[in-house]
Parts: C-alpha cells; sequence; structure tokens
C-alpha cells in the first residue's frame, strides 16, 4: 500500500501531466489553413512566411507523429488528427478573441461610431462582408458609409464627416494614418470578338485609337491613365456610367475598352460576357488603403476593422495579395 505524504500536495500538477506544444498561434494558423485552403494563403493572413508556418504545422507532426494535412491537395485536406486540432482551434480561438474584446471594452468603452468614406466604386462587393463581420464582433459600434461618391474621401475625415476612408493611393505628407489593404490585378476588357482578345497582352498603344470606359472620376485617380496611358502620351476619348454591368454592357457591345479589378469582373468572364487581358507585360497592379485620422486610429474597434477588411478579402477575392 502506498501512502502520500505532505509533499506531494507540492508537487506542480504539470510532472502529472503529458507536456504539450501546442498554443494560441498553432489554433489560429489551423484555423486560418481552414479558411485560406492553402499554406501560402494562410501565411499571407497570418502576416508569416510560408516557411514559418510550415515549421509551425511540422513542430506539431514531429511531436505528435501524425500529419495534420493531405500535402499538394487544392484545397487543402485535413487529416483526422488535423481535424481533431481544428476542433480544439474552432472553441478556443473564438473564446479568446471574444474575451479580448471584452477586456479591451471594459478598459476603453463600448459605444462609437464608423462612418466610412470610399473613393473606390468596385470596393463594395469586398467591404459588404467585412461590415457583416465587424458588427457580429462590435453591435455596439453604429457602423454607416458615407452616401454618395467622394473624390477627396481624406477630406471627409479633415471635415469630421467620416472616420475611415477607403483609398487608393499613399501619399506621404499627408496628417493621417495609412493602414494597408491588399493588392490586385488591374485587367483590360473587351468584346469577345475585339482584335485585342487574341493578344496575350495589350499595351498602352492599343488605347489611342479606343474609347475608355470608366467611373465618372478624375484622370488621377485611374490607374490605367496614371501608370499607363499618360506615361506613353495617350490620351484616348473618355465614356462615363457608374455602374460596373454598364461599363461591361458597353464593353461587350464594342463601344470601347475598360480596366478594371479582376475581382469586380470575375463572375462576367466565367460567363465569358466579355474578354480580359493583362495590360502591359508585366501587368497593371493597383493597391487599396484604409487611412482615419491619428486620434480615430486610437479606438479600440478601428485596428480590428482594419483587420477584418483584410481577412475577408483574402478569403472572398481572386488573385490579391495583401500589402
Amino acid at each position: 500500500m502506498y501512502y502520500l505524504n505532505d509533499n506531494f500536495w507540492h508537487l506542480p500538477l504539470i510532472s502529472f501531466m503529458q507536456r504539450t506544444p501546442i498554443e494560441l498561434r498553432h489554433l489560429q494558423t489551423l484555423l486560418a489553413l481552414r479558411d485560406t485552403g492553402s499554406v501560402s494563403r494562410a501565411a499571407l493572413w497570418l502576416h508569416l512566411t510560408q516557411s514559418a508556418l510550415s515549421h509551425q504545422i511540422k513542430a506539431l507532426e514531429d511531436f505528435y507523429g501524425l500529419p495534420l494535412f493531405v500535402r499538394k491537395s487544392a484545397p487543402l485536406v485535413f487529416t483526422p488528427a488535423g481535424k481533431r486540432l481544428l476542433a480544439l482551434a474552432e472553441d478556443v480561438v473564438p473564446a479568446v478573441d471574444e474575451a479580448g474584446r471584452d477586456l479591451t471594452r471594459l478598459a476603453q468603452g463600448t459605444q462609437g461610431t464608423l462612418r466610412i468614406a470610399v473613393e473606390c466604386h468596385t470596393c463594395f462587393d469586398w467591404l459588404m462582408p467585412a461590415m457583416d463581420a465587424f458588427r457580429q464582433r462590435w453591435p455596439e459600434v453604429e457602423l454607416d458609409i458615407v452616401s454618395g461618391f467622394h473624390a477627396d474621401p481624406i477630406g471627409l475625415l479633415h471635415q469630421d464627416r467620416a472616420d475611415l476612408a477607403i483609398i487608393s493611393e499613399h501619399e506621404e505628407g499627408e496628417a493621417v494614418d495609412f493602414h494597408p489593404l491588399f493588392r490586385f490585378q488591374m485587367i483590360a476588357l473587351m468584346a469577345n470578338d475585339h482584335p485585342l482578345a487574341s493578344r496575350s497582352h495589350v499595351d498602352a498603344e492599343d488605347f489611342r485609337d479606343e474609347t475608355l470606359i470608366t467611373y465618372p472620376v478624375p484622370d488621377d485617380m485611374l490607374d490605367i491613365v496614371r501608370q499607363v496611358l499618360r506615361p506613353a502620351g495617350i490620351e484616348p476619348t473618355r465614356r462615363t456610367t457608374e455602374l460596373t454591368v454598364a461599363i461591361l454592357q458597353l464593353v461587350a457591345s464594342r463601344r470601347g475598352l475598360a480596366a478594371l479589378p479582376l475581382w469586380a469582373v470575375t463572375g462576367y468572364l466565367e460567363r465569358r460576357y466579355v474578354s480580359a487581358r493583362p495590360i502591359t507585360p508585366q501587368g497593371l497592379t493597383a493597391e487599396l488603403w484604409a487611412t482615419t485620422l491619428p486620434a480615430t486610429t486610437a479606438r479600440p474597434y478601428i485596428g480590428e476593422f482594419v483587420s477584418i477588411m483584410r481577412e475577408t478579402s483574402l478569403l472572398t477575392l481572386p488573385e490579391i495579395e495583401l500589402i
């Protein structure tokens, strides 16, 4: 028969338990793998290099002697061991996030407003899911979009008509804080029977005798003009319309060419409504940034809204790159 002496109760509990390497970051990685479907996109989401993320997973696999997902599967497929840890992550990570938000609310309050100004006509395709996700996490914050198109959304911040502005250029010298969102591909759009549809790409010269169909915005707000046409000395005739579908209808009718984000027209391309080609051999890329006044940046929910915009964009938009 064995007896426990008084010293037994002072032994650390961990000595009677199996030590585990599982940390919160591992669980967050598993959720990122689930949501993005690939190691590369999960690494972008988590702001890690792909090798660092792979090292995290391998450390768990080596410890337990079990693979967590099937290599080279697309989309990524979890093994039974991976599914078990994923179930743990689905319980733990949301609880930790909620506790963090609760502590922030206790420390800084729960009320607030978030008025969003947008200079990008196509931003609503990805902004709405981000706003829906934000409302679930911060129901106390009054969320709104400043109505109408705004050529100077940063000006609305200084006029106290908006709390956050989404812009396409990161210009130094502005008295605002810049929050990077993502980089994306701009593509040229033409009718399916247009001669340019047989080309591998289009160049600035191809726009010279064409009508450029755009949203009704100044030239300086168009990446195709600012980055490609103006440096080449080309000023094509412009025709404008407010709606993306109207732009595509005009393009399909051989009324001109357009240049739009790939993510804004993917559905139309899949239905072969129009054709698309890269702009220049290197391709034309554009960026989106969020901006706030320094005093607004300090609000506890601003950082989370920026993170949500980045996360939902990475999940829902094709071929973007976080910046």
